[in-house]
């Protein structure tokens, strides 16, 4: 599918990757559709799509609420005519011990990650089926694949919507949908306000886990699977790294997790204040795309090389022992 003159649904495009996703199809000359609940923010994000060339409608959205998703679909569709391309973006996050995140935080992770992205695929897909095709991307995570600590409720949202893609294509393929695909992103860690914007109860400060990739990167995979799907596309190097790690060696690999989320994904020097963070209220402002995170690359990258070097060994040395 060509990208231009496409109409397009982002949501989450208040900021980080969404947002990046927005304006990369408005740079390709798309309709784009942008949906988050702040709405100064969206109107920022509008204006600079159209800066760059695509036209823009800006329709606060709370992707928990089914009826204003459904309602998000019904003015795409107004203004534009159709959808070609839905990508579900929104996410939120709660760091803390198991026993000490609410459990009212723990749900609303679930809520806005799981049922707003079933929110999104249930009002795209009536439009995409009466069209005969279209592209429904999901925005997963690493953490969908390779699991950390203290992040229980974003992890299992992650697993959980490769589980809804898996089952999406299937369906879709009995029915013999063809031409509408099913897509699903997995970024390592992006340089988003995500962090910044994260409930916590670990009593630290959470940093973005290096290596920290733009979100443009996960924008232009995005976009590339408009032109050409795939089932899954992990984005980051060393995600793709993980990922092998966790197939070759699955044991080591979760326990390195754990060492370097301790490490590295939680200030040691920083306290934090208990918050819910963006949970309940998106946060103030009008956005961006960035989380100011790109002085957190290079030690990592080296660190986490030697790491994964070290796994292969290990794992060289147990298949010549067999």
């Amino acid at each position: 599918m060509k990208v231009k003159d496409k109409v397009v649904v982002v949501t989450g495009a208040s900021g980080g990757i969404g947002r990046a996703t927005a304006r990369a199809f408005a740079a390709k000359g798309a309709a784009v559709v942008l949906a988050a609940r702040r709405a100064d923010a969206l109107e920022e994000t509008a204006k600079e799509c159209e800066r760059l060339g695509g036209q823009a409608l800006a329709v606060p959205t709370d992707v928990t609420d089914v009826q204003a998703v459904e309602e998000l679909a019904r003015r795409a569709v107004e203004r534009f005519g159709r959808i070609d391309v839905w990508v579900n973006c929104a996410a939120v996050t709660v760091f803390g011990p198991f026993s000490e995140v609410p459990l009212e935080d723990f749900r609303r992770v679930l809520d806005v990650n799981v049922m707003g992205y079933v929110h999104g695929a249930r009002a795209a897909l009536p439009y995409l089926r009466d069209q005969g095709r279209g592209v429904l991307v999901n925005v997963s995570s690493i953490v969908g694949v390779v699991s950390q600590p203290y992040t229980h409720a974003y992890g299992m949202s992650k697993y959980a919507i490769r589980a809804l893609s898996a089952s999406l294509r299937q369906e879709l393929r009995l029915e013999g949908a063809r031409k509408i695909k099913v897509c699903t992103v997995l970024p390592a860690t992006i340089d988003t306000p995500l962090f910044q914007h994260a409930a916590n109860q670990t009593g630290r400060k959470p940093l973005a886990m290096p290596p920290v990739y733009p979100p443009e990167r996960v924008a232009r995979a995005i976009v590339n699977l408009v032109r050409s799907p795939r089932r899954e596309v992990v984005v980051g190097t060393m995600g793709r790294n993980l990922v092998k790690q966790s197939k070759l060696a699955p044991g080591l690999t979760e326990r390195m997790m754990a060492v370097q989320v301790d490490r590295a994904h939680l200030s040691r020097k920083e306290p934090a204040p208990a918050t819910s963070g963006n949970l309940y209220e998106p946060a103030p402002g009008l956005g961006s795309v960035e989380g100011g995170w790109h002085g957190r690359r290079k030690t990592a990258v080296r660190r986490t090389a030697t790491a994964a070097a070290m796994i292969g060994l290990i794992v060289g040395a147990r298949r010549v022992l067999r």
